[in-house]
């Protein structure tokens, strides 16, 4: 692979919400997790290719601001992880229902990374 080649990587994905303790999580099928990055509210799971496999975010209702309620009944989603071997960017589309009306949030997350990953994107959805 040429320096400063972006690796890509595209997947079908699992998603879950834990309501009594506010967690949600979003993870690409079929990859072997291999370590976790721990940043402030959320952590990253990475595989041994050093792609970004998955993310929890704990206190999600708080930090999305949406309701738990919201969370809970997701339909289709999206999210986005890519790396410049410092910095961690995601970005997360997803679909729910408040008050009989499909919204459609779209937080970005940056983070300085406190360890080395390389240049990479990944792309995972669930229709």
């Amino acid at each position: 692979m040429k320096e400063n080649q972006t690796r890509h990587l595209e997947g079908k994905g699992e998603f879950d919400y834990d309501y009594v303790e506010d967690i949600i999580f979003f993870k690409v099928k079929d990859r072997n997790y291999e370590k976790s990055l721990e940043l402030d509210r959320i952590v990253v799971d990475i595989d041994e290719e050093n792609y970004i496999v998955g993310i929890q975010i704990f206190g999600a209702s708080e930090f999305l601001g949406i309701g738990k309620e919201a969370l809970r009944n997701i339909k289709k989603w999206l999210f986005q992880a890519s790396t410049d071997g410092k910095r961690l960017e995601i970005r997360i589309v997803f679909q729910t229902i408040v008050r009989n009306k499909i919204i459609e949030p779209r937080p970005i997350i940056i983070e300085e990374l406190r360890e080395f990953l390389p240049d990479s994107k990944v792309v995972c959805t669930m229709p």
